[in-house]
Protein backbone atom coordinates (compact mmCIF):
# COMPACT_ATOMS: atom_id res chain seq x y z
CA UNK A 1 0.00 0.00 0.00
CA UNK A 2 2.63 2.53 0.98
CA UNK A 3 5.41 1.99 -2.10
CA UNK A 4 1.80 2.55 -4.71
CA UNK A 5 0.88 5.51 -2.54
CA UNK A 6 4.84 6.89 -2.95
CA UNK A 7 4.86 5.83 -6.73
CA UNK A 8 1.50 7.73 -7.42
CA UNK A 9 2.72 10.69 -5.67
CA UNK A 10 6.09 10.68 -7.46
CA UNK A 11 4.25 10.03 -10.77
CA UNK A 12 1.67 12.89 -10.53
CA UNK A 13 4.66 15.23 -9.00
CA UNK A 14 6.77 14.28 -12.46
CA UNK A 15 3.58 15.79 -14.62
CA UNK A 16 2.93 19.00 -12.85
CA UNK A 17 6.80 19.71 -13.69
CA UNK A 18 5.83 19.62 -17.30
CA UNK A 19 4.39 23.12 -17.46
CA UNK A 20 7.25 25.22 -17.99
CA UNK A 21 7.30 28.40 -20.10
CA UNK A 22 8.97 27.98 -23.96
CA UNK A 23 12.51 28.35 -22.71
CA UNK A 24 13.91 27.89 -26.63
CA UNK A 25 16.46 30.49 -27.16
CA UNK A 26 16.27 31.79 -30.78
CA UNK A 27 18.58 34.39 -32.63
CA UNK A 28 17.56 37.61 -33.55
CA UNK A 29 18.84 40.15 -36.18
CA UNK A 30 19.07 44.12 -36.42
CA UNK A 31 20.83 46.52 -38.30
CA UNK A 32 21.64 49.92 -36.90
CA UNK A 33 21.89 52.74 -39.71
CA UNK A 34 23.84 55.49 -38.97
CA UNK A 35 23.45 59.09 -40.61
CA UNK A 36 25.34 61.90 -40.44
CA UNK A 37 23.62 65.23 -39.44
CA UNK A 38 23.69 68.13 -41.57
CA UNK A 39 25.86 70.66 -40.09
CA UNK A 40 26.43 68.55 -36.92
CA UNK A 41 28.58 66.09 -35.44
CA UNK A 42 25.85 64.25 -34.64
CA UNK A 43 24.13 60.71 -35.95
CA UNK A 44 21.39 60.06 -36.42
CA UNK A 45 20.34 56.65 -35.48
CA UNK A 46 17.48 53.84 -37.51
CA UNK A 47 16.91 50.20 -36.57
CA UNK A 48 15.85 48.23 -38.89
CA UNK A 49 14.24 44.85 -37.26
CA UNK A 50 13.26 43.10 -40.28
CA UNK A 51 9.21 45.00 -39.75
CA UNK A 52 7.70 46.38 -42.62
CA UNK A 53 8.87 49.82 -43.54
CA UNK A 54 6.45 52.92 -43.97
CA UNK A 55 7.01 56.73 -44.82
CA UNK A 56 4.83 57.95 -42.31
CA UNK A 57 6.82 55.74 -39.57
CA UNK A 58 9.73 57.26 -37.22
CA UNK A 59 12.46 54.14 -36.76
CA UNK A 60 14.65 56.09 -35.05
CA UNK A 61 15.82 54.77 -31.52
CA UNK A 62 13.43 55.74 -28.53
CA UNK A 63 13.50 55.71 -25.00
CA UNK A 64 10.99 53.99 -23.17
CA UNK A 65 8.43 56.99 -23.34
CA UNK A 66 8.82 57.81 -26.70
CA UNK A 67 11.62 60.36 -26.59
CA UNK A 68 14.04 59.83 -29.49
CA UNK A 69 17.69 59.03 -28.44
CA UNK A 70 20.32 61.34 -29.48
CA UNK A 71 23.99 60.08 -29.96
CA UNK A 72 27.12 61.51 -30.11
CA UNK A 73 28.76 59.19 -32.51
CA UNK A 74 28.54 56.25 -33.57
CA UNK A 75 30.41 54.28 -30.93
CA UNK A 76 28.31 56.40 -28.89
CA UNK A 77 25.32 54.02 -30.09
CA UNK A 78 27.34 51.10 -30.65
CA UNK A 79 28.23 51.25 -26.80
CA UNK A 80 24.48 51.56 -26.18
CA UNK A 81 23.26 48.65 -28.04
CA UNK A 82 26.35 46.36 -26.49
CA UNK A 83 25.17 47.91 -22.92
CA UNK A 84 21.29 46.42 -24.38
CA UNK A 85 22.86 42.72 -25.05
CA UNK A 86 22.74 43.27 -28.49
CA UNK A 87 26.45 41.20 -30.42
CA UNK A 88 28.14 43.13 -33.21
CA UNK A 89 28.33 41.41 -36.34
CA UNK A 90 29.65 43.72 -39.16
CA UNK A 91 29.67 46.99 -40.43
CA UNK A 92 29.63 48.14 -44.03
CA UNK A 93 29.29 51.92 -45.64
CA UNK A 94 26.77 52.48 -48.16
CA UNK A 95 26.79 55.47 -50.47
CA UNK A 96 23.75 57.09 -51.49
CA UNK A 97 24.19 60.21 -54.10
CA UNK A 98 26.77 62.20 -52.13
CA UNK A 99 25.87 61.42 -48.51
CA UNK A 100 27.35 57.82 -46.95
CA UNK A 101 25.69 55.69 -44.66
CA UNK A 102 26.86 53.27 -41.98
CA UNK A 103 25.30 50.11 -41.88
CA UNK A 104 25.83 47.73 -38.76
CA UNK A 105 24.52 44.02 -38.24
CA UNK A 106 23.74 42.64 -34.44
CA UNK A 107 22.33 39.86 -33.52
CA UNK A 108 20.59 39.00 -29.76
CA UNK A 109 19.63 35.49 -28.34
CA UNK A 110 15.70 36.01 -26.87
CA UNK A 111 13.53 33.23 -25.71
CA UNK A 112 11.07 32.18 -28.16
CA UNK A 113 8.37 33.72 -25.92
CA UNK A 114 9.32 36.83 -25.77
CA UNK A 115 9.79 37.13 -29.70
CA UNK A 116 6.50 39.44 -31.08
CA UNK A 117 4.88 38.42 -34.38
Amino acid sequence: MKRTLIISIVLLSSIGSKAQTDTLKVEQYCQLIATQRLLSNRVTIDLDFGEEKSFWRDTRLKTDIGKVIKFNTIIDAMNYMGKEGWIFINAYPVRIGDSERCHFAFKKLLCKADIQK
